[in-house]
């Protein structure tokens, strides 16, 4: 599913998951708020001034408007929600060798009513859950792993998703929810190491769904909103650094 390069690693798994939203191209998914700050202002070429020192209370001004921007997003994913929530039995351990010998493999769990996603086509949305052979979640768009009640973001897929999960929604029409098994080598192999090593498989719940207004547009305002708090957190005025 994912971002190529979104993948946390073990010790960023401990983050919340507020701190796992989509932030950029080169980073998502998805950093602990110091890292995902440093990686944002690294990827923009470093703040153009010196001048970027945030106070607190246009720190404030970011906090209150990342959470309206994300009681907005909750609101208009709700129904989706409700959908993908009656699939997560489907998140369970795995037999790690079998899935790494399989090939990209997939088990349609929900037929979609909408358009068909063919090879190559990134114009879409997804929400997902991501876990290792032994249930492990690794990564997910829902606000809490245990007793979820809400998505906190979804995954735009024109960013550039790893190579197993481009083919694994092949076929997929969006609004369906589909189980998704992504063997090491077309998901990082040797390149990142994730659940406990590396050439590690992966298995993904995903639902697509339309990247179109009005919702498209909400989707980014929160990633730019949260953005806006990571930089915050790292103690930098976001517009300031942009605008000089």
């Amino acid at each position: 599913m994912l971002y190529n390069v979104f993948i946390m690693n073990e010790a960023e798994l401990k983050t919340s998951t507020k701190q796992r939203v989509v932030i950029s191209l080169i980073a998502v998914i998805m950093l602990g708020s110091v890292i995902a700050g440093y990686v944002a202002i690294i990827a923009n070429g470093g703040p153009k001034s010196t001048n970027t020192e945030i106070t607190d209370e246009k720190a404030q001004e970011y906090y209150e408007a990342y959470a309206a921007k994300l009681d907005e997003f909750k609101t208009a994913t709700a129904s989706d929600f409700a959908k993908f929530s009656g699939q997560l039995g489907a998140v369970a351990a795995y037999d790690e060798t079998a899935a790494n010998s399989n090939g990209v493999a997939t088990k349609e769990l929900v037929v979609g009513d909408g358009r068909e996603l063919a090879s190559g086509d990134t114009n879409y949305l997804a929400y997902y859950v991501g876990w290792c052979a032994d249930g492990t979640i690794f990564d997910s768009s829902l606000d809490d792993t245990e007793n979820p009640t809400s998505f906190t973001n979804a995954l735009d897929a024109s960013q550039g998703m790893i190579e197993g999960w481009n083919e694994g929604v092949v076929g997929m029409k969006l609004g369906g929810i589909r189980r998704i098994t992504i063997p090491g080598e077309k998901a990082y192999g040797s390149s990142r190491e994730i659940c406990g090593g590396y050439d590690k498989p992966l298995r993904f719940l995903a639902m697509v769904v339309a990247n179109e207004e009005p919702f498209a547009t909400v989707v980014r305002e929160l990633e730019t909103a949260y953005m806006k708090v990571q930089y915050a957190n790292y103690g930098i005025d976001y517009e300031a650094a942009m605008s000089r």
